[in-house]
């Protein structure tokens, strides 16, 4: 990671963790998920609310944690709400291989901001508190599809 990279990283990071975007809790409409970190004691509540179609309508979350969990799930938030479900677990998959792959393997070029994570790799012991938010969407995507009533006759 060249320095002007490294310099975008850590300002993107830490006014996402000073600053979290749609911080707060959803009604009980919402599918709610509780992750945690037991490593490091990070901490996070995801709010997923879906339209009729199956677009992440709202995301929210609370919790506390270092700074790169509470970064990561706040732009995770911003980059999948409006987003269909189908998207959000194309996103969620291509921020865990970039988080876990090895630095040569080539990434997808749709990440926008979320590529800014990349430099968590090189702090193995980060890369659980960058994927907190991921793996919690991941686990609401889960409940909403087994959730969902089926149309079959």
């Amino acid at each position: 990671m060249n320095d002007d990279l490294r310099e975008l990283y850590q300002e993107v990071i830490l006014d996402h963790s000073r600053r979290p975007r749609n911080r707060g809790e959803l009604g009980p409409e919402a599918v709610h998920v509780h992750g945690d970190n037991p490593s490091c004691g990070d901490e996070l509540d995801l709010w997923v609310r879906f339209a009729n179609d199956g677009r992440l309508e709202e995301i929210t979350f609370t919790g506390h944690g270092c700074a790169i969990s509470q970064a990561s799930a706040s732009m995770m938030t911003v980059r999948l709400r409006g987003r269909s479900a189908d998207e959000a677990t194309s996103v969620a998959t291509a921020v865990h291989t970039m988080l876990t792959a090895p630095a040569a393997t080539p990434l997808p070029d749709d990440l926008g901001d979320l590529r800014l994570l990349e430099g968590v790799r090189q702090f193995p012991q980060r890369v659980k508190c960058a994927a907190l938010g991921w793996r919690a969407l991941e686990e609401a995507l889960h409940l909403h599809r087994t959730r969902r009533p089926t149309t079959e006759g």
